[in-house]
């Protein structure tokens, strides 16, 4: 089992309170390391849920520069991060800090943040090893760490009590240890390894009259494994391999955006030439 000291530098203190304009949640750092562009600044990453960061997305018509035409483009309003500092179990400043949004995916419900703040991380939460997803067992003790009801930092404990929940074509882990609106985008910690094991992402609840009642004890995290999938979906697969970095990424990310653009560019001519040969 985790010492306590672990307990306050794995579960608690990579934790962020995330807020937009209209809404809030949390994060959970995950990556601090050195920028190799900028000599003593760190590229700081935390891991959140889309919808935390939904209103601070928006999609609408603009001039891609690649198509020389008008295309739906996503854009951007910066999010702001507070970073706690700990005394041990005491907080001792949070720090606010502007961040912008890198990548996001709807189906996982994952988004994932570049801090403004380019100092050092000195806590970020380890992922479970991929080969190691298949091990975890029901009844295996966890930690649900979050910003519920936008309170500062807090955990619970509880088991892993099912391990594929099927909720909208999505896998969830459920599991006992409670949260509530506001811990979206918190971590879900395994109590043994420290490692993260996924991102709260939602509560039950069910309507017994004209009140809603919340379920605590049906608490559910996104699956390991689609962490996984979003990082290779999204090209960050520097989040968990020392090989890759984020400039790389930043790069395929965008070479595989120009080249989806231009599919979508021949795709349509060849659509055009096919109509036009059909009439003559």
């Amino acid at each position: 089992m985790l010492t306590q000291q672990e307990l306050h530098e794995r579960v608690l203190y990579p934790v962020v309170r995330i807020r937009t304009q209209k809404a809030g949640g949390s994060g959970v750092l995950v990556y601090s390391q050195p920028d190799p562009k900028k000599p003593g600044k760190w590229l700081n990453i935390a891991l959140s849920c889309h919808h935390v960061l939904d209103d601070a997305i928006t999609v609408k018509e603009d001039w891609d520069g690649v198509l020389k035409q008008q295309r739906k483009k996503d854009f951007f309003a910066e999010v702001q991060a507070e970073v706690f500092d700990y005394d041990g179990s005491k907080i001792v400043s949070a720090n606010a800090t502007q961040a912008d949004i890198i990548a996001y995916d709807a189906h996982h419900d994952m988004a994932a943040i570049r801090l403004h703040n380019s100092r050092r991380m000195p806590f970020v939460a380890t992922m479970i090893p991929e080969d190691r997803i298949d091990v975890l067992k029901l009844f295996d003790p966890v930690f649900a760490s979050g910003a519920s009801l936008l309170h500062e930092p807090f955990a619970t404990d509880g088991r892993i009590t099912f391990l594929r929940e099927v909720i909208d074509q999505k896998e969830f882990l459920m599991t006992s240890a409670s949260s509530i609106f506001g811990a979206s985008g918190g971590a879900l910690i395994h109590a043994e390894t420290g490692q993260l094991l996924g991102l709260i992402c939602r509560v039950t609840a069910i309507q017994l009259g004209f009140g809603v009642d919340v379920l605590a004890w049906m608490n559910f995290s996104s699956h390991p494994k689609r962490l996984y999938e979003f990082f290779r979906d999204q090209e960050l697969q520097f989040l968990y391999d020392s090989g890759d970095n984020y400039y790389d990424a930043m790069d395929r990310r965008e070479r595989r955006r120009k080249d989806a653009l231009r599919s979508i560019l021949l795709g349509e001519d060849n659509g055009n030439k096919d109509e036009r040969g059909g009439g003559e």
